[in-house]
């Protein structure tokens, strides 16, 4: 049991069997008369496979083929979740004691001291919340409670990965999410919330504080709700009636201290200061506290508009803010930890992204919400399109609502989404909630939704679907996604989701292109580093590509990294080996990924959000592993993270690839004066054939075309472009770095895809072949480690004393011992290239004993070193 305040978590102590490997029902196994011997150890939240795995039942799922070697049948049955908890003092047995169960999947029966406490008829939905008096239940010492847990069927809307690698093979069967015990006086405060809103002239805020007291008992309680939001107090009278809620609310206009004249406000990553406060609740009753309850919260306000092309964007605390954000996914088997959330969002801000996108309520727990919360990072939050195909679902579904017709359908998903609003709406990094993905929900199911908003949280906007422009063209839905209750979402989902060169970003007006909000899409695959490669195909298998890479992609289109291996190859020449094919991988990542964004800033007046599809990957063998994904499942960076931290810098030179000019962007609150800008050309032999510096001026939250690139003559087939930008003081703020090709790209926009344009094919390829006639040279490397807070730092220090340029250098820092590269780590840049005898110094943090860094080394590999 883990406790603190008015909560015990039962999170360790538990034990876990199949239900065909016992005889007994919960009125025994919920009892002492049960022996344990012969069941697995594990905790919870764990799914049965997880808790197998952990067990070492089966080997690592996550390498080579393990996962496809795993039976199914065996998560055909119900499982058996036990644990024992002692009630030891008196002030825990005079209480009302709840059991409060955040996540089953899929449906369970709760055994507490050899007594039914519910069945499966009411404990039934994975995103279901459940809350048991189970004070009558109890006994002095030890208790036993005993889940029986009876997995998900096809049609039931449950878990689910969609197409982004194959299924868990237990469907995630199990208790994802905490259980606990809750303790109260008969009275429990919850639901707290805060709703501001921000006067943007004054800069004043006014809170409206709401909760629910919930009686447990047959007794009329009259009390005092006290409220505390850090200095400020506030208070009333209420009375809370037998086995009821009872709504609190405490507004401005009741309580003068609610109006904060100069609030810290919350800001996203990159515009301000995550500030966040804390309200604390308490309920007394007859001279005691009979309940207290508290959450953090942000002062903020949220609104949207619809821009002169007809776009849906986004404002916080009246500032137009692009989205910049990537599909979040949590691990396959439900296992992520604090530790990797936390690396995972230090990533996400570190990449100056300032948003994720949830297709799915993920989380064991709210820790990811909090860390979003305490960064700076917006999240979109909603359902995915797992109960809108048939194929995912197991069920016929409607071509226009998905699977969720039935009103006992509509009913169990419309209390899915008032109990996930009800768990989550106090986090101010909630921005917008999205109540459909590919399609719209049923017109009954969307008036569910509008109910569950207008009664719990009116403070965000919603998304009917995150589809909705374009639609007509038919490429994810086959009809138009207009709701006949809302209207148009005025977002898109056009992909595309394979290869597409850096040019379609700045010239494509109809589909994905810069324009509007694109949901979901992305420049094509991310093959992860040599390193990350490694741990997931066997060495046997490593070169040349095989069937064992194509396991490790995904379905149906998606089943190959061939789109991926032919643009390597056209563009940068045939690899020979492994080792070469995963750096020009990285090189191609970096290319493809950095003008995705930088489109997408540059046309920031009509471009309102993107969210790179995806983020992170589930599991390491399978896609996004091979497919879109910015860092692999074990917080290795690829060349595309890197590119996407350069091109979402807020002061930002970058190169337009539709109209060969070089803009600036700047994404601040703050105007620019007297910049200087200072643009070269190199050609293949590292030789300068053009300069130019020009000042610049701009205001703030824009994007100016700075100059036209001229025709320059005598420029070889490949070269490069050399980007900076300097303050009125002379020290860099930007650094941007291309390597392009006198060839362009030609897209066919012509060609008929069989099923579904998921991409836009390419007729010619850049040709940047001539970089493999770069000149081998050696850098003098320098490096020392320092403190840095409750983390080590690395500073490296590069010097190119050559006449070529050294080019896309990758730093790694790896255990001597074990040759493993040191993760997570946070360079502030890395695949860099440095111009002839240009020297830059690169830092790094990274979490490690000081004891530890003896055994501690950086290796640096490039293209021409």
């Amino acid at each position: 049991m883990n406790g603190s305040g008015n909560n015990i978590e039962l999170l360790v102590g538990w034990n876990l069997i199949s239900s065909k490997d016992v005889g007994e029902d919960g009125s025994i196994l919920s009892t002492e008369n049960t022996d344990v011997n012969n069941w697995y150890q594990t905790e919870v939240p764990s799914t049965v496979l997880a808790a197998l795995v952990k067990n070492q039942i089966y080997p690592d799922p996550y390498f080579g083929t393990n996962l496809k070697e795993i039976p199914t049948e065996q998560f055909k049955v119900p499982w058996w979740y036990r644990t024992e908890f002692e009630m030891i003092t008196k002030d825990q047995t005079e209480h009302t004691v709840l059991l409060a169960l955040d996540g089953i999947n899929y449906k369970a029966n709760i055994w507490l001291n050899g007594k039914l406490v519910a069945d499966k008829e009411v404990v039934c939905g994975a995103y279901r919340r459940f809350q048991f008096n189970i004070s009558s239940h109890l006994q002095s010492g030890k208790n036993i409670l005993a889940i029986e847990v009876i997995p998900p069927k096809g049609g039931d809307f449950t878990i689910g990965f969609v197409d982004w690698n194959p299924n868990p093979p237990d469907d995630n069967v199990g208790i994802f999410r905490n259980v606990s015990l809750q303790f109260n006086k008969g009275v429990s405060v919850e639901n707290l919330f805060v709703e501001s809103k921000v006067d943007y002239k004054s800069g004043s805020a006014e809170l409206t504080v709401s909760a629910e007291l919930v009686n447990h008992t047959d007794k009329t309680f009259t009390g005092t709700v006290k409220g505390r939001i850090g200095d400020v107090e506030f208070g009333k009278i209420v009375e809370a009636v037998p086995n009821q809620k009872t709504s609190v609310q405490f507004s401005p206009g009741e309580f003068e201290q609610l109006k904060f004249d100069n609030p810290k406000l919350w800001w996203p990553n990159n515009l301000g200061d995550p500030n966040l406060y804390e309200l604390e609740l308490e309920f007394i009753a007859d001279n005691e506290i009979l309940h207290s309850s508290n959450i953090k919260f942000g002062i903020r306000q949220i609104e949207d508009y619809v821009n002169e092309g007809g776009h849906r964007g986004f404002k916080i605390n009246g500032h137009k803010v692009l989205i910049k954000g990537g599909g979040w996914t949590d691990d396959l088997l439900l296992q992520d930890t604090h530790e990797t959330l936390q690396a995972q969002i230090d990533y996400v801000k570190h990449m100056n992204l300032n948003c994720i996108r949830l297709e799915g309520f993920w989380g064991k727990d709210q820790r990811l919400y909090d860390l979003c919360d305490e960064n700076g990072i917006l999240i979109m939050v909603g359902w995915s399109c797992q109960w809108e195909h048939e194929q995912y679902l197991g069920k016929p579904v409607d071509p226009r609502y998905g699977g969720v017709i039935e009103p006992d359908e509509i009913n169990l998903v419309g209390q899915y989404w008032e109990d996930q609003l009800l768990w989550l709406r106090h986090h101010p990094s909630i921005f917008v909630w999205t109540i459909g993905s590919d399609l719209l929900p049923h017109p009954d199911l969307e008036r569910k939704y509008i109910e569950t908003f207008n009664k719990y949280d009116s403070t965000r906007p919603y998304l009917n679907s995150t589809g909705g422009i374009g639609s007509e063209q038919g490429i994810i839905s086959t009809t138009e996604i207009i709701s006949e209750i809302s209207g148009s979402s005025r977002v898109k989902m056009l992909g595309p989701y394979a290869y597409t060169p850096p040019v379609y970003w700045y010239t494509n007006k109809n589909l994905g292109g810069a324009y509007g909000f694109n949901t979901e899409t992305c420049p094509g695959a991310n093959v992860q580093p040599l390193e990350s490669i490694k741990k997931m195909i066997p060495e046997d298998h490593l070169w040349p590509i095989d069937e064992v890479w194509d396991f490790h992609c995904g379905k149906n289109e998606f089943a190959t990294i061939d789109r991926f291996r032919e643009a390597v190859d056209k563009r940068y020449g045939k690899p020979k080996d492994v080792e070469e094919f995963t750096m020009k991988a990285q090189v191609l990542n970096y290319e493809l990924m950095r003008p995705m964004f930088e489109a997408f800033q540059a046309n920031k007046d009509n471009a309102t959000g993107i969210i790179q599809w995806m983020l992170n990957s589930a599991w390491p063998s399978a896609w996004p592993e091979m497919y879109w994904q910015l860092y692999g499942h074990d917080l290795m960076p690829n060349g595309a993270f890197y590119g996407t931290k350069t091109a979402c810098k807020p002061l930002h030179l970058l190169y337009d690839y539709g109209d060969n000019s070089i803009r600036f962007v700047n994404d601040t609150f703050s105007q620019t004066e007297n910049y200087k800008v200072e643009i070269k050309v190199y050609d293949i032999n590292s030789k300068v054939i053009h300069t130019e510096t020009v000042s610049v001026n701009a205001e703030s939250e824009s994007s100016k075309k700075v100059l036209d690139i001229p025709k320059i003559s005598n420029l070889t087939d490949t070269y490069f472009l050399d980007l900076r930008l300097y303050d009125t003081n002379g020290n860099e703020i930007d650094h941007n770095f291309y390597w392009l090709s006198t060839k362009k790209d030609v897209l066919d926009y012509d060609y008929k895809f069989k099923d579904w344009s998921y991409h836009t094919p390419s007729k010619e390829y850049a040709d940047l072949s001539l970089l493999n006639t770069l000149p081998k040279i050696k850098l003098n490397v320098d490096h020392h480690f320092e403190k840095a807070g409750d983390k080590q730092k690395v500073v490296v220090t590069l010097n190119n004393e050559n006449d070529s340029i050294a080019f896309f250098i990758e730093l790694q820092l790896i255990d001597k011992n074990s040759g493993e590269v040191i993760l997570p780590v946070l360079w502030e840049d890395n695949y860099l290239s440095l111009l002839p005898n240009e020297e830059r110094t690169i830092e790094t943090s990274f979490s490690a004993d000081k004891n530890d860094l003896q055994n501690l080394d950086l290796r640096i590999k490039g293209w021409n070193l």
